[in-house]
């Protein structure tokens, strides 16, 4: 159980029961013409929870239609607002193999006051729906979600402001459904403090998995004393398996306390992810070990990723211990074979071993899969086997 404080200067439904609607269009409107970026899709889900249509956006790792491994999802609140730099931190961070890559699903609004608010209250007509949203996550969108796309048994929920209060309000009422929460600004002192008056019953003592609640707050004065007495509940009762972490922002406001954290909540709920500097010099087998010990914490097989492959093969290569790199880049070759960089990298390590053949074979092999995908890296893959190709012609002369 964690509490902080930090300033500016420290930041450095089942298918059957439900219909769907599936447009393979992206949130940004892709094109063939390479002009156009695309950053995820969108489908229509109808709810009978809620009685009404609801727009999902998507963002997929790029590794996702390279390989069969299944990813995390982060549940993203308020998504029509937040699904650009949400999926752009998560893209980051995984990048920087300080998270693991994750599906983001976000949740576009219809009536947020009505969606996220636990009671009724007469100066908002439409609020108190959120026992419905939840069903709609819990048993609608959530199933739809798994046997649509290939997800971990660990998911996350992120919310902001209204969205924070009903991040708090899915802990208390179901703790089972999520391994994780980022609530960001939570607006605790709804109707006189609804969610806190459950708190004090509902904070289990012992949760039967892990569960971890990584709450924020902004320089925002009207929210620290309900923060503050939901902060007390949970360290008086002390719960078994509850991480919680509790951190002001007091250079932030309520606008600006969001991207930070998203990004600062996703480090620390994958805290020990990162692969530390003398495991991963030991190489693939303690990586391997490394991965294995965070399965059981995360409760989930994760797997190596290629990227992760691909540094340990350069760093090989940078060390001049050609035949290691080889090695490894020959493993990524066979875990992500439909990848066109893992030839392009096995094909520079042969080059620099002075294995002319074998380079040429692979920078082929790299050139023809980017063919297919139009991939980002088609010229650099090009250039590389137009140099290799040349060489040998002048070999032979």
């Amino acid at each position: 159980m964690k509490t902080h404080k930090i300033n500016l200067v420290t930041k450095i439904l089942l298918i059957c029961f439900i219909g769907v609607f599936i447009m393979k269009t992206s949130y940004i409107q892709a094109g063939d013409d390479n002009k156009k970026i695309v950053i995820g899709e969108k489908f229509t889900i109808q709810s009978k929870a809620l009685n009404e249509d609801r727009t999902i956006l998507v963002y997929l790792p790029d590794s996702y239609r390279l390989s069969n491994k299944t990813y995390p999802v982060l549940y993203l609140l308020d998504g029509g607002f937040h699904f650009h730099h949400t999926s752009g931190i998560v893209q980051f961070l995984s990048a920087q193999g300080i998270i693991p890559e994750m599906i983001v699903v976000a949740i576009t609004n219809v009536d947020r006051n009505r969606d996220f608010s636990p009671t009724h209250v007469e100066r908002s007509p439409t609020s108190g729906g959120a026992g419905k949203f939840l069903s709609f996550l819990t048993e609608e969108l959530i199933p739809f979600i798994d046997q649509n796309y290939r997800t971990q048994d660990f998911d996350i929920l992120v919310g902001h402001s209204f969205g924070g209060t009903f991040a708090t309000y899915a802990l208390l009422e179901k703790p089972d459904v999520f391994e994780a929460y980022i609530a960001i600004s939570p607006y605790l002192h709804y109707d006189n403090q609804y969610l806190i008056k459950q708190a004090k019953t509902k904070i289990k003592p012992d949760y039967e998995k892990n569960v971890q609640f990584y709450m924020t707050l902004g320089n925002e004065p009207a929210y620290i004393a309900s923060l503050a007495e939901l902060e007390s509940i949970i360290e008086t009762n002390s719960p078994k398996n509850f991480d919680f972490t509790y951190i002001q922002m007091k250079d932030e406001d309520h606008g600006s306390v969001p991207h930070l954290s998203i990004y600062n909540g996703l480090q620390a709920i994958y805290s020990d992810w990162q692969i530390p500097r003398e495991t991963f010099i030991e190489g693939l087998a303690s990586i391997e070990k490394h991965y294995k010990k965070n399965s059981k914490k995360y409760g989930t097989k994760i797997e190596i990723s290629e990227n992760t492959i691909n540094i340990l093969g350069y760093y090989y290569l940078n060390n001049n211990e050609n035949d290691k790199a080889i090695k490894v880049f020959k493993e990524n070759v066979k875990r992500f074979s439909a990848s066109a960089n893992v030839y392009d990298s096995l094909g520079e390590a042969y080059e620099k071993n002075n294995q002319v053949k074998k380079a040429a074979k692979n920078y082929q092999k790299a050139v023809e899969i980017a063919e297919k995908e139009n991939h980002p890296y088609l010229k650099v893959f090009t250039k590389n086997l137009n140099r290799i190709t040349y060489n040998k012609e002048n070999q032979k002369k």
